[in-house]
């Protein structure tokens, strides 16, 4: 259950990033409310996800995923140029956050402390 929630967080921090580019410096309500509530949300996810996913991992799959949908998003509607580059870059993220998924190690318990720290 913690991937799934990490993997709505980071489709929230593509929602939130898309509506910040399109609340123009957040002068449009809509989209500025949109990206605020988003945002929250997404963090709330992670801070959620991080509970039992180590965080280093949960933040990079977050960022991720997230990078990953917001070009997408831009490169569909008109935001971004197309480029089969992007597109293989893109891949590559994913196919690194699919890895970080199966080599992932589960996080320490709250208050447990590395030895020599």
């Amino acid at each position: 259950m913690p991937w799934v929630v990490l993997l709505l967080s980071a489709v929230l921090e593509a929602v939130w990033a898309s509506a910040l580019a399109a609340s123009e410096g957040l002068s449009r309500p809509l989209p500025a409310v949109v990206f605020l509530v988003a945002g929250a949300l997404s963090m709330v996810g992670l801070a959620r996800a991080a509970r039992s996913i180590p965080i280093g991992t949960a933040y990079a799959v977050w960022t991720g995923v997230g990078a990953a949908l917001t070009v997408t998003w831009a490169m569909l509607f008109g935001g971004e140029a197309f480029s089969v580059a992007k597109v293989l870059l893109l891949a590559g993220v994913v196919a690194a956050v699919i890895g970080l998924k199966v080599v992932g190690t589960p996080a320490r318990p709250a208050g447990e402390r590395r030895v020599g720290t």
